[in-house]
């Protein structure tokens, strides 16, 4: 069952524990449902959000928004929402050269037998089920 949804802000609470208040408020709400085994939904638009604010605010190296992504996904208390085209992502992110939100953009294609996923992105471009369009 779902206590609801988080947004991005809530999920960089709880990886970062850069606000204690808010941190707290965070580790209270996620206790409070897992006491009745509820999860929370995780929109595929926060975790795209989410990438982008660890590589871009937080600094992180792809590296470790990888392993940062991986353990959030093995949290129980969270059902995200096209989990294995995300995790398929993260593995064509970690072997590709093009940024993460093209990765996620094609493994929800290939969900959905939309192939090939267009782009002006050269780099996605290298990536079977990518075609560059000229």
């Amino acid at each position: 069952m779902l206590a609801g949804s988080v947004d991005t802000n809530v999920l960089v609470r709880l990886l970062t524990q850069d606000d204690e208040p808010q941190a707290q408020a965070v580790d209270r709400l996620l206790a409070q449902h897992a006491q009745k085994g509820q999860l929370f939904f995780v929109p595929i638009t926060v975790v795209l959000e989410l990438e982008w604010v660890l590589r871009s605010r937080l600094s992180q190296g792809k590296a470790e928004v990888i392993r940062t992504m991986a353990a959030l996904l093995t949290m129980v208390e969270f059902s995200f929402e096209s989990e294995g085209a995300l995790e398929q992502a993260l593995v064509d992110y970690q072997e590709g050269s093009a940024d993460f939100g093209e990765y996620l953009h094609l493994a929800l294609s290939r969900k959905c037998g939309a192939l090939p996923f267009w782009t002006f992105d050269r780099k996605a471009a290298k990536t079977a089920g990518i075609e560059m369009l000229s």
